[in-house]
């Protein structure tokens, strides 16, 4: 029987749910070892700042590697979305005359 999959559906989460339970627990052992309640307080603090500043990065890094995976499949197709040539792309007349004439 296979045992359980390593991969989450979500491993950014799973850094979150980490850093969230480090947040709780440090402060704890703190306490256990004799600090003080106002060092583990702002330590505490501290371990809550960085896990959201890095849940905030790593949800970033996920949406700009989705925006680029997504270019790659549709192209960007110029600054008015227009394909192909033609005199109605504008340009230089290497004859000299103008559109009109």
């Amino acid at each position: 029987m296979p045992g359980p999959s390593n991969t989450s559906a979500d491993p950014v989460s799973d850094v979150v749910r980490w850093g969230a339970f480090c947040c709780a627990l440090v402060p704890l052992v703190l306490l256990v070892c004799g600090s003080s309640l106002g060092g583990a307080a702002g330590t505490a603090a501290g371990l809550v700042a960085v896990t959201c500043t890095c849940r905030a990065v790593l949800r970033q890094s996920e949406r700009t590697a989705q925006r680029l995976l997504a270019d790659e499949v549709a192209p960007h197709r110029g600054r008015h979305g227009r394909t192909g040539t033609g005199a109605h792309r504008g340009g230089r007349h290497l004859d000299g005359r103008t559109p009109g004439e």
